[in-house]
């Protein structure tokens, strides 16, 4: 290759990173992150630490905590990136490690948008087996990260108590539900015509209410929480981001078709891993994979892909490791990876 070659590429490579970057912008950013960024700061203010303990501390009964933590990510639908901020709030007020990576899996991976969705397209019975295996994976991640790290102590940050014996539990109920409608709606694939009102009106109800029903302080303090968990979060999801992009141009889906087809060990760690770098926006990972099977994807590495990619992204592992450190995101990605490279041989052998 001669050096204009390079610079093609090396531009190709930015303009890549850049467009991905800005797709993510556009789409996710007002719509979902900052949702999320919110839900999360408060969860960290207003939810108290005892009803965290409650469903996701380490002293909970697991078939509790882990029901909770998996049927989260049938509400949410959250995407690999949306999660983070939701995690973190658990994950500060208290929750277990076990509890919260099953949530922090089960969020983007039991999606029931993309669930149906891939039943529609890739057909019914690749639909039920991701249903099924995404589930046992939240709850096995969950497992085996409690037995390697529950006995770890953890720095909770301290977070003054507001709500905790005081104020009506309806009002601070309206104000969640509201808060996770605006999430649900805002990432939905809903026409403008329907979701511009129905976000207009939950936003009015979400002002009545920390207008009304807030003390200035504690909606202060709301406020200092999400931004600090934007700053900790947000630019490692714009590297990230852009990361991806670039590894896209030099890793195109044709190239990494090649190393996929049959049912082989090998090629379910590929789709596993390519899986787990590349971003999947929201139900995006059905077309790709579609496309991926039309050039001789095996079904094993299919389920694979679908089992790894929406739970991870490059974006997804730098942030998770502001919130939980090194030794743990590895670990977790380590397991993820495992876990849909077991699946997808098991369900390639069906």
């Amino acid at each position: 290759m001669t050096i204009g070659d390079y610079m093609d590429m090396i531009v190709r490579m930015l303009e890549s990173g850049i467009t991905e970057l800005a797709e993510y912008m556009q789409e996710h950013v007002v719509t979902c992150l900052v949702p999320a960024f919110f839900i999360a700061g408060a969860i960290a203010v207003f939810v108290s630490r005892q009803a965290v303990l409650k469903y996701f501390g380490a002293q909970a009964k697991r078939y509790v905590s882990y029901t909770v933590a998996s049927l989260s990510g049938c509400i949410l639908a959250a995407c690999s990136c949306t999660v983070i901020p939701l995690f973190a709030g658990i994950y500060r007020r208290g929750a277990g490690i076990g509890p919260a990576t099953a949530f922090l899996y089960s969020g983007p991976a039991i999606n029931v948008l993309a669930i149906v969705f891939t039943a529609r397209v890739l057909g019914f019975e690749i639909g039920v087996a991701r249903a099924l295996m995404a589930v046992v994976m939240a709850v096995a991640i969950g497992l085996v990260m409690a037995f390697l790290f529950g006995d770890e102590e953890r720095k909770n940050v301290k977070i003054p108590e507001v709500f905790e014996n005081e104020g009506h539990p309806l009002k601070k109920s309206v104000f969640f539900v509201d808060l996770i409608l605006i999430l649900v709606i805002g990432a939905s694939k809903l026409e403008n015509i329907i979701k511009v009102p129905v976000l207009s009106t939950l936003i009015v109800i979400l002002v009545f209410t920390v207008v009304r029903w807030q003390k200035r302080e504690d909606t202060k303090m709301w406020v200092q929480e999400t931004w600090s968990l934007a700053k900790m979060i947000f630019p490692y999801l714009v590297i990230g981001v852009f990361a991806a992009g670039v590894i896209k141009e030099v890793l195109p889906p044709e190239y990494v078709s090649g190393y996929l087809g049959g049912n082989s060990v090998s090629a379910n760690f590929i789709a596993s891993l390519a899986g787990a770098f590349m971003y999947f926006a929201t139900l995006t990972e059905v077309p790709i994979v579609e496309s991926l099977m039309s050039l001789g994807m095996g079904k094993g590495p299919e389920l694979a892909l679908l089992l790894a990619g929406p739970a991870l992204s490059l974006p997804n592992m730098l942030a998770i490791r502001q919130v939980m450190g090194t030794k743990k995101t590895v670990t977790y990605i380590g397991l993820v990876v495992v876990f849909a490279t077991v699946s997808g041989i098991v369900y390639g052998g069906i």
